[in-house]
């Protein structure tokens, strides 16, 4: 029996409260199912972690984190400590030395959230390029503090990094029955990077000719995200695109308190890394009333990537159960309960479904 290695990275804010829930979860499983076996690891790498000793995590914290089979991240940022700083010495160096160049973010409207649209079958992912594109560490600046400075940011778009992104989501488009590959892209203004990126994704569509690609600018895009959602099954977009995309998907199912996020090495060189949509959220750090769904729901699509789909299939399933009897809900689902309220009902949810008895487990 293959024993799952994690390594567990809270980070800031609500992050530790969420996280907390999510590896109760996990635990639980492992309780429920003799099939599954599940080891964490903690390490304290934050804006704590940086006050203390300068940095955001050790000299070898990438040779470390390479001998687990997937990261589980909270959330990370601090008003202590530049956004800059927090980001480009932790997350980015993981996704980016991993080769996580996919970034998988469902968009879905779950079971007992309120639709505010007509059409309430919202189901779709967003396939983000998560290496390069507008968040390459490209550019620099002139003149510092004088009226004539210059500052340069380099967009970096290759072949071969969007015909991977590309090649994803038409694979995954596949795989799951879907029909329809949407491309985001700004070709009409932004005219060497994104024209790149429309041949790119073009030419990989050639290989999947049941699979019908449309290319949207991303102006439009945004708008038909909030006019007819529903009509969406796979989006791929830029590294920037997809990030401003997600987050709006995230609103229009409810929020970000209910959006996971995947950052994936599909070849399995390196650990793949799983965290919330969600930042870390100052405003609310400590009160206890952070929403652990989206926490939860990255550590099914962990426990996904790890091929147990049919563990990933009962937390999504409890999950939907604890929103569908709106007995508990977190202050941004319109309830007062506690993260911790919230978690307990998903793992009794969990249990109450009996799931190793229906022969659910292997």
């Amino acid at each position: 029996m293959t024993t799952h290695k994690i390594a567990v990275i809270p980070g800031d804010g609500i992050g530790p409260e969420v996280v907390n829930e999510a590896v109760k979860v996990l635990e639980l499983l492992k309780k429920l199912d003799p099939s599954f076996e599940i080891e964490f690891e903690t390490f304290d790498w934050s804006s704590e972690y940086y006050l203390r000793h300068g940095k955001m995590m050790p000299e070898d914290a990438l040779d470390t984190l390479k001998k687990y089979d997937a990261i589980l991240f909270g959330a990370i940022g601090d008003k202590r400590v530049p956004d800059d700083v927090t980001i480009w010495e932790l997350i980015m160096p993981i996704r980016k030395n991993f080769k996580q160049y996919i970034n998988l973010r469902p968009v879905k409207l779950l079971k007992g959230v309120p639709c505010r649209y007509m059409d309430e079958n919202i189901d779709f992912v967003i396939v983000r390029e998560n290496a390069e594109g507008e968040y390459s560490n490209s550019g620099g600046r002139l003149y510092p503090g004088m009226e004539q400075e210059i500052a340069v940011q380099n967009t970096i778009i290759t072949r071969t990094g969007t015909k991977k992104v590309a090649r994803f989501a038409f694979e995954y488009a596949k795989r799951q029955g879907k029909r329809t590959v949407t491309s985001a892209t700004k070709s009409n203004a932004i005219i060497h990077s994104m024209k790149l990126w429309d041949e790119a994704v073009n030419e990989v569509g050639k290989d999947f000719p049941a699979i019908h690609l449309q290319s949207y600018y991303i102006d439009a895009l945004a708008a038909y995200f909030v006019l007819r959602p529903g009509d969406f099954e796979v989006v791929v977009a830029s590294n920037l695109f997809g990030d401003i995309l997600s987050d709006l998907g995230s609103a229009v199912v409810g929020g970000l308190g209910l959006s996971p996020s995947a950052n994936l090495n599909p070849e399995g060189d390196f650990p793949s890394m799983f965290e919330p949509v969600h930042g870390s959220a100052p405003d609310i750090a400590g009160k206890g009333i952070a929403n652990p769904i989206a926490q939860i729901w990255s550590a099914a699509l962990m426990l996904e990537h790890l091929g147990r789909e049919d563990l990933a299939a009962v937390i999504l399933d409890a999950i939907e159960q604890v929103l569908v009897q709106k007995e508990v809900r977190t202050p941004d689902l319109g309830g007062s309960s506690t993260t911790s309220e919230m978690g307990s009902s998903i793992r009794a949810a969990i249990q109450q479904l009996q799931f190793v008895k229906e022969g659910r487990s292997r």
